[in-house]
């Protein structure tokens, strides 16, 4: 039987571009694993990967109008918007380069003998190395930061593990693009071609999370589809660990003081955030907590006119219009729910933005309506209007885990440790990123940021976004009573690296 061909197309007509590649068989997926598995030794050196890292983002962004151009074709998402987005892969891909060089990710603590503690310590030094081949599951909905070249393939390289990437099938001209640079780039600082592999096809990543050498995995995308991964890699006969970004509701609360004090402003901002995009970011805000009464109207009234004001816009693909369509439509003819800006089609390949509203007490007790509480992808969320906290309450304890929560206060209830507190307390187990008076799309590459979420936000407890990323693809080895001679150069008393390290209880710099 023939290879499946793989086809780009393009979102704004829904016709096929060109073929780009056919979908890869068992075999060929095989012979990917295989070359990344035999590629770990190159990586080894750090000097060398974080030369890698950089020699990466300077390629793509010599491509940049190339690469845009692709994506764009691919994507419907706008040369403004890809641009930007091609701009923080680059600085991500920098940042883990920064990284690599200052070494601290490897958190080399050192304790010398000490035969006075209870019990006897005994020479013992602790150090992470990296797991081996990382299968990289592509994202949709940003095509360079969450793809090819994005966080997961970034984090697993400056960890120091070669990837095998299974492309999008909504971008794989783009991806074919990206990892062409990715293999150029890994040239220039003479690496082999396999530290990075890129599959096309759904049984190729099915293939790929059972096959023996691959050492860990990570998704982005949907909770069915993260959710099969994630049973699969569990149900292997040596299980791994899988770092999926499955679904999020990302709830706001907005308190009855706040919407008297600014509801114009808050309205306006949630138009914004649910709309950016498309609506087609993994923070949008999927349900928002809104007073009942005039302050709360003026809010509704607000985010009325605000999306009333947006324009049509292009999903990814034809998929997702239709399951957006679907969802919109499945939830507007739940009992007591109303739609006084209905989302919908416009033509045969754009949407319309809208949302719905509902009283929040037919959120909790018996025929809760508990589709409102999963994420429909797309330019809608639900507006629920409580009467009372207790009634606010009562929606937050009923809540699943989602990437990002939100609460906006009035400027009193910013300023007291109370009230405030005592909500922010109750937003903390909701989520992964907790914001006050601002708007959860948009995720910055930093040190501190945590991209993930209690479950289905994501299936661990890491994050996707930041340094701390490439923990997800290191494990701890502890060496004891090993000479000097045959112990790694990161662990030696003299420390040739120039590592920062904590040597018995101290942290060194």
């Amino acid at each position: 039987m023939a290879a499946a061909p793989v086809w780009s197309v393009d979102p704004r007509s829904g016709k096929r571009r060109e073929q780009v590649a056919v979908e890869a068989t068992d075999r060929e997926v095989d012979a990917a694993v295989r070359a990344a598995h035999d590629a770990r030794g190159a990586l080894a050196d750090r000097t060398v990967r974080a030369a890698f890292l950089r020699t990466a983002a300077d390629r793509l962004e010599a491509a940049r109008d190339k690469l845009v151009e692709a994506a764009d074709a691919e994507s419907a998402l706008g040369p403004a918007r890809l641009t930007g987005e091609l701009a923080r892969t680059c600085y991500q891909l920098r940042a883990f380069a920064d990284l690599v060089d200052e070494g601290a990710f490897l958190d080399v603590i050192i304790d010398h003998p000490d035969a006075t503690a209870t019990p006897p310590v005994p020479d013992l030094r602790r150090c992470k190395v990296p797991l081996g081949v990382v299968a990289v599951y592509a994202a949709s909905n940003f095509p360079f930061a969450f793809s090819v070249a994005g966080g997961d393939t970034a984090s697993a390289l400056a960890a120091g593990c070669p990837a095998v990437v299974k492309a999008h099938p909504g971008h794989p001209a783009l991806s074919e693009l990206v990892a062409g640079e990715l293999r150029g780039a890994a040239a220039e600082q003479g690496l082999p071609e396999g530290v990075l592999g890129l599959v096309h096809g759904f049984a190729a990543g099915t293939a790929l999370i059972g096959h023996p050498l691959v050492a860990a995995a990570g998704f982005t995308g949907s909770v069915r589809g993260g959710r099969a991964l994630f049973d699969a890699a569990a149900a292997r006969p040596v299980p791994i660990p899988f770092h999926g970004e499955l679904g999020s509701l990302n709830p706001v609360l907005v308190t009855e003081a706040a919407a008297a004090e600014r509801a114009a402003d808050i309205g306006a901002g949630l138009a914004g955030s649910m709309t950016l995009g498309t609506g087609q970011f993994c923070v949008k805000p999927g349900l928002v907590l809104v007073p009942a009464g005039p302050a709360g109207d003026r809010l509704a009234q607000s985010l009325t006119d605000a999306v009333a004001a947006t324009g049509p816009g292009v999903l990814l693909d034809h998929r997702m219009r239709e399951a957006f369509l679907a969802g919109v439509a499945a939830r507007a003819a739940l009992p007591g729910v109303r739609a006084p800006l209905r989302a919908g089609a416009d033509g045969e390949h754009a949407v319309t933005a809208g949302f719905l509203t509902v009283p929040a007490a037919r959120l909790t007790g018996a025929g809760a309506h508990d589709l409102l509480l999963e994420e429909c992808f797309g330019p809608v969320t639900v507006v629920a209007r409580y009467q009372g906290e207790d009634e606010a309450t009562a929606v937050l304890a009923r809540l699943p885990g989602s990437l990002t929560a939100t609460v906006h206060l009035s400027a009193a209830e910013a300023a007291d440790g109370g009230r405030g507190a005592a909500l922010l307390a109750a937003l903390t187990p909701l989520a992964g990123r907790v914001l006050v008076d601002a708007w959860p799309t948009g995720v910055a590459v930093a040190p501190a940021q945590h991209h993930g979420g209690p479950y289905p936000a994501t299936t661990s407890t890491s994050t996707s976004v930041g340094g701390t990323a490439v923990e997800r693809w290191l494990r701890p080895v502890a060496y004891q009573n090993v000479p000097q001679a045959l112990l790694p150069p990161e662990l030696r008393d003299d420390n040739p690296l120039g590592l920062p390290r904590r040597l018995d209880g101290r942290l060194e710099h």
